[in-house]
C-alpha cells in the first residue's frame, strides 16, 4: 500500500508542521504507536473515534519511508497500520480538512 491516512486535529497537524517530527496524539502515545487507516478505513474510524470531535484534518501519508510500518489485526480479522516510530512531517503529501463529515475520497 503506498499511502495510509491519520486523523488528527487542527492543533495537532500545526504542531507536526512545527516540530517536524510526531509522536503522535495522545491516543497514539498511550498505545505506544501511532494508529493510521487505510482508505477504505477512514471513514468507519471517522464515524467510530471522532464524532464528537471539530477542527479534524485527515493527513495522506506516503508509506515507502515509513520505518517500523506494522499490518496489524485489531481482533476482528482486519489489519490496520500501525507507526512504531515517529512520523517525519517529509512523509506527509496532502491534508484536507474535515468538515460535516462529508465524503473524504
Amino acid at each position: 500500500m503506498d499511502f495510509v491516512y491519520k486523523i488528527c486535529t487542527k492543533s495537532e497537524w500545526y504542531n507536526l508542521k512545527e516540530i517536524k517530527l510526531w509522536q503522535g496524539t495522545k491516543k497514539d502515545i498511550e498505545d505506544g504507536f501511532i494508529h493510521f487507516s487505510n482508505k477504505d478505513q477512514v471513514e468507519e474510524t471517522l464515524k467510530k473515534y471522532y464524532s464528537d470531535q471539530k477542527n479534524l484534518v485527515l493527513l495522506k501519508i506516503k508509506t515507502n519511508k515509513l520505518e517500523k510500518l506494522i499490518w496489524e489485526d485489531i481482533g476482528n480479522g482486519e489489519k490496520f497500520p500501525h507507526l512504531y516510530s515517529t512520523l517525519s512531517i517529509d512523509n506527509v503529501v496532502d491534508e484536507k480538512e474535515i468538515t460535516d463529515f462529508q465524503r473524504l475520497f
